[in-house]
Parts: C-alpha cells; sequence; structure tokens
C-alpha cells in the first residue's frame, strides 16, 4: 500500500475554500401555476342596505329590514325576522 493524501495537500484545500462564496439567500418566486401560490387577498364583506333580497342557508330568502351600523343586519323571512351578525359567510345579497 502506498500513501497517497486523500484530499490533497493543504494549501489546495485552503484555495478551495477561498473561492467558494457563501449562498445567498434567494426572493421566493411564486409560479402562476404553482400550488403554493401566496393564499388570495380576502374579498370585501357585502354592505346590505334596507330592502335588498337575500338568501341564508338555513332561513331562506328574506329581505333586509334595518342595518344596523355595518355589525348587524335585520332580515324578515316572511315567518320570522332574525337579526344576523356581520360578516356572515351564509348569507348573500342576490
Amino acid at each position: 500500500m502506498t500513501n497517497v493524501p486523500v484530499m490533497g495537500p493543504p494549501a489546495r484545500r485552503r484555495r478551495i475554500l477561498e473561492k467558494m462564496k457563501p449562498a445567498r439567500a434567494a426572493t421566493r418566486r411564486f409560479l402562476p401555476t404553482s400550488p403554493f401560490k401566496p393564499p388570495l387577498p380576502a374579498p370585501p364583506p357585502e354592505q346590505f342596505a334596507p330592502q335588498d333580497l337575500v338568501t341564508h342557508d338555513t332561513f331562506g330568502l328574506g329581505r333586509v329590514i334595518r342595518v344596523e351600523d355595518d355589525t348587524a343586519v335585520v332580515v324578515d323571512f316572511g315567518t320570522q325576522q332574525v337579526r344576523i351578525a356581520t360578516p356572515c359567510a351564509k348569507l348573500s345579497k342576490l
């Protein structure tokens, strides 16, 4: 067996390390077809006015009677009047 250096002489190793540059953090690119896209901005909440026709998943078709400072709406569903806090995912304007 012969004595062969595995990593080369020490001067050669230092030169390789001096030539290497530290890794830079790349800016993150989002591809349009990627499933890891940034989330879409939330849609603005619906604004209701008196006499608007609305539909609710539980109560059905109704008409807005009163709007309370953009915090709630009172809706007449025919058989009952219901106060619904806004924004409500189940309530949509027709």
